[in-house]
């Protein structure tokens, strides 16, 4: 295709259908992103782990609802199932196994927030950058057939996306016995600080 067919074909693209057409789905998909976007600011502000996590649960919830609205079914049950139902529940093991505290935690604070600010707002804007750019000419017909199909979206994880989704599992799997590790050596350690003044006082009977 010639480079003036491919602009004639975006111009009537973009006549047909609009950049932000009135619809009731762009717009509950623009409010639920909205709702999604504050929810994932509190996860990396708040102060209390917990909290942090409560907050996760809400972003990726969010997430699975945009995908039902962009008739992507399998990817939001999945994002329910495995997110929301696995990836949360073994960071609140996480918490719990290495005792984190409950309440506010200074630790949760760091003097680098301002580095991690600048390369996050930068990091979102070339991802959003490329995203617009990749799917400028992209339209999803809500009419047609659903484009999140099982089958379709099954050949492309296990086709095109399977290393990732197996180092994903690898690092899932790293992140669980790092907690494991952890808990271990604290647990370790309070035994030896306890241990220490029951062998002090059994010395100090025999003197």
């Amino acid at each position: 295709m010639t480079p003036a067919a491919a602009h004639v074909a975006t111009a009537a693209a973009a006549e047909s259908h609009g950049f932000l057409s009135p619809t009731g789905i762009e717009i509950a998909f623009l409010l639920v992103g909205l709702v999604t976007f504050g929810a994932a600011i509190v996860t990396v502000t708040t102060k209390q782990l917990v909290h942090a996590a409560l907050w996760l649960v809400a972003t990726l919830g969010g997430l699975a609802v945009e995908y039902l609205l962009l008739t992507a079914e399998f990817i939001a049950w999945v994002q329910v199932l495995i997110y929301v139902g696995s990836v949360v529940v073994l960071l609140l093991f996480g918490l719990m196994l290495t005792k984190a505290p409950i309440g506010r935690s200074p630790d949760a604070d760091s003097g680098n927030r301002w580095a991690a600010l600048t390369v996050a707002v930068a990091s979102a804007a070339a991802l959003v950058w490329v995203v617009v750019d990749a799917f400028r000419t992209t339209w999803l017909d809500l009419n047609g057939a659903a484009a999140g199909s099982t089958a379709v979206t099954g050949a492309s994880l296990f086709q095109n996306w399977v290393l990732p989704f197996e180092a994903l599992s690898v690092l899932l799997l790293a992140a669980l016995v790092g907690a494991i590790v952890l808990s271990r050596k604290a647990k370790a350690d309070a035994a030896t600080t306890t241990s220490l003044p029951s062998a002090r006082s059994e010395k100090e009977g025999a003197r």
